[in-house]
């Protein structure tokens, strides 16, 4: 019988760590005062995140995964002009983390 690998395990450290840099980032940079705060939150955070996807994915997923992470971050400020602060942070945060499931999931199965 095949094994059929844990996906949620396999994709929840990398995903969380992403959605943590967003979501605690922007948290952080809006409750402290300090947008500096903020930025090395997420940049940490990030880094963590690139680590995690180049070790379980590979060096080109890795590299979509960490664009598509500082894409969403740019992003959220247009957005959140357009549907609130808070919402745009969670939406571009949904995007990540799907992403970084779906590409860890995708990898998992090639091999």
């Amino acid at each position: 019988m095949a094994r059929i690998p844990n996906t949620l395990t396999a994709t929840a450290p990398a995903a969380l760590t992403a959605a943590g840099g967003l979501v605690g980032g922007y948290g952080v940079a809006r409750w402290s005062g300090k947008r500096q705060l903020g930025g090395a939150v997420l940049a940490v955070a990030g880094a963590g995140a690139a680590a995690q996807w180049h070790r379980r994915s590979g060096a080109p997923a890795a590299a979509a995964l960490t664009g598509l992470y500082l894409v969403a971050f740019g992003g959220s400020h247009p957005l959140a002009k357009r549907i609130g602060a808070w919402p745009a942070v969670l939406a571009v945060t949904g995007v990540v983390t799907a992403a970084s499931a779906a590409t860890t999931v995708l990898v998992t199965r090639k091999s």
